[in-house]
């Protein structure tokens, strides 16, 4: 269901809901006038947001922001369904305007409309699989050190329940730089044993951007026996194309790169992998659970308005260009990158091949403490975020408001702290 569509629907469910999407559709309308090289014009659109404008916010990997056009129709979705909350709630008020937000999360991951649950975040997508997979004694989980704490603590902590074991192993951070995707899919690879059923690693991990190669390495686990290939997705949906095909299992948190409300999720469930996934909230009796992957969000009260206004999000993230958008956080990247190499105070620690890369990486500010760095930045009104041992980095996600005179500020910000 489109926007067009969803706009002319009549009934309770979504014709109650129009006055929410009217403001937004002004937006997309002026968006879709506009060529295409110009959406994406960073000075003209950070007029869609509400960031501070005197503050240069490079943290959009931890949290992002949201455009002011969504942040409204989100409202408004708050407001009507305040006015009867029994009906939008516990009837039919958010029915069909939940209906089409799964379809378009759905378009938008590659998969089924019946392969989508909606969660909270990616910590939640990640705990559902480690509780319910049914693994036990013999069982193997099997993660690097790029592997963000939220995709890897569910493990260790039911683990100590169900008697499986879980094993970490160091990724070369040092070579990050340098590394191919053979050898991203060789250090996995080399790290696998006989015993493990579950192969977990991000499509970008957290802490130097590294895009890992999620067809060729699901494809080589499998080869190995691996039975489960989970994907944390966090950093990458909303950001760069997404294909959940050859994964069981994708966790994502749209609030990042997506720029939906703080606590939407979603997490794909493969439809061959949703009967031998036990549901971790559970309301209602096995017979009345879909059988589909929304048994896997099974709540009771939940806050409805937020989970539709994914929709508007997608529809907003959309109208900018896929395409464009994916061209555009590159060439924010190499900029970055350029930058840093012209800098003899200063060393790139991210992958160097494009094909590795995103819109997140690390910085080394040589010979200084990277947290002290981090402090004095954002006593300038500066964002971003330091890691310490083993690394000494700075690591920078900007989004596509960001222009040439950002990273001139961040250069001087770094020299003078």
């Amino acid at each position: 269901m489109d926007r067009r569509l969803f706009l002319r629907a009549s009934g309770t469910g979504l014709a109650a809901l129009l006055p929410a999407r009217l403001g937004l559709e002004r937006v997309l309308d002026g968006l879709a006038a506009l060529p295409r090289a110009k959406r994406l014009n960073p000075h003209r659109l950070r007029a869609e947001y509400m960031l501070d404008p005197g503050l240069l916010y490079l943290n959009h990997g931890s949290i992002g922001t949201i455009p002011r056009a969504v942040h409204e129709a989100r409202v408004r979705y708050l407001e009507a369904c305040e006015t009867n909350p029994h009906v939008h709630i516990w009837e039919d008020g958010f029915t069909d305007a939940l209906a089409a937000t799964r379809s378009k999360m759905a378009r938008l991951l590659g998969c089924a409309t019946e392969e989508v649950a909606f969660t909270h975040n990616t910590t939640e997508g990640f705990n559902v699989l480690a509780q319910g997979l049914g693994l036990g004694a013999g069982d193997e989980v099997l993660f690097s050190s790029l592997n963000h704490a939220s995709a890897s603590q569910p493990w260790r902590h039911y683990a100590e329940r169900y008697g499986y074991a879980v094993r970490q192993f160091q990724l070369p951070i040092e070579r990050v730089p340098a590394l191919t995707e053979d050898d991203v899919v060789a250090l996995h690879a080399e790290q696998i044993r006989p015993s493990t059923r579950v192969l977990v690693f991000p499509e970008v991990d957290n802490i130097v951007g590294l895009r890992h190669p999620v067809a060729r390495l699901a494809a080589r686990a499998r080869e190995l026996g691996v039975t489960f290939v989970a994907v944390d997705g966090a950093q990458v949906l909303g950001m760069l194309p997404v294909d959940v095909a050859a994964v069981d299992f994708y966790a994502a948190s749209p609030h990042k790169w997506l720029q939906a409300p703080k606590g939407s999720g979603v997490l794909y469930v493969k439809r061959a992998m949703q009967q031998r996934l036990s549901p971790m909230w559970v309301k209602r009796v096995r017979s009345a659970i879909p059988p589909t992957a929304e048994a896997f969000e099974d709540y009771s009260t939940r806050n409805l308005p937020e989970v539709v206004t994914l929709s508007d999000s997608i529809d907003f993230q959309t109208a900018l260009g896929p395409a464009e958008k994916s061209r555009r956080y590159m060439e924010i990247r190499r900029s970055f990158r350029d930058a840093v190499r012209d800098d003899a105070r200063l060393r790139w620690c991210s992958a160097e091949r494009e094909t590795l890369s995103a819109s997140l990486f690390a910085i080394e500010p040589v010979g200084r403490d990277a947290r002290a760095v981090q402090r004095a930045l954002t006593a300038a009104g500066v964002v971003v975020r330091a890691f310490g041992p083993p690394l000494n980095t700075l690591r920078v996600s900007p989004n596509l408001v960001h222009v040439p005179e950002d990273l001139t500020r961040l250069m001087a910000a770094i020299a003078a702290a």
